[in-house]
């Protein structure tokens, strides 16, 4: 009895863990197949732009904190560019931990790769340190004209990822994951930096 209730079990696993393949595969390729010109020309200037703004937005609040010499507007940068880099730090651990294939690689007759990458997919940088940011940014800000553009970027990042061919569906959700959790988490860790950094 117990080795057939053991097999049945094995038996879903498989089933299961098949089944999540096939549909991450399937999407990435539904999304991938995605080229009318607009499309493609957003998704581009989407992807592009991650590194950029996800580093630009934290600066530029330092540089207009010194300008203006408020302190307030000072700790919510560190805040915001320390949520960024730790979920930066936390995914290019896990990529070469985990080594996965980028879906290109895995299925060139499936995926078309609009750019290529040299790091592994899982999981995705872009739409990691894309969340931390507009995570981060609605935790100080939390108005609507901040929470929903940011929301709309951060998530626009992750389906461009996977129109450029380069990430699964399974790999930018866990970055959203990583990013949304480092902001959070960054709350806690922000409390000891600023009495370190800002003696209060």
């Amino acid at each position: 009895m117990k080795r057939s209730i053991f097999f049945v079990y094995l038996v879903f696993l498989v089933v299961s863990n098949l089944s999540a393949q096939n549909w991450d595969v399937n999407t990435v390729h539904q999304i991938n197949s995605w080229d009318g010109k607009f499309i493609r020309n957003y998704n581009k200037v989407i992807s592009r732009s991650e590194p950029y703004v996800a580093v630009g937005v934290p600066v530029a609040m330092v540089v207009a904190a010194w300008i203006r010499h408020d302190k307030d507007l000072l700790k919510d940068a560190v805040y915001v560019g320390t949520s960024v880099a730790g979920a930066f730090v936390v995914t290019y651990g896990m990529k070469y931990l985990v080594d996965r294939e980028r879906p290109y690689d895995k299925y060139p007759d499936r995926i078309h790769p609009y750019s290529r990458e040299s790091s592994p997919s899982f999981p995705s940088g872009h739409t990691a340190t894309a969340f931390a940011l507009a995570t981060s940014l609605s935790v100080k800000y939390p108005k609507w004209y901040v929470i929903a553009p940011s929301a709309l970027w951060a998530c626009s990042v992750g389906v461009s990822r996977m129109n450029e061919g380069v990430h699964y569906p399974s790999d930018v959700l866990a970055g959203a994951a990583i990013g949304a959790g480092c902001a959070v988490l960054n709350i806690y860790v922000n409390r000891w930096l600023n009495k370190w950094l800002f003696g209060d």
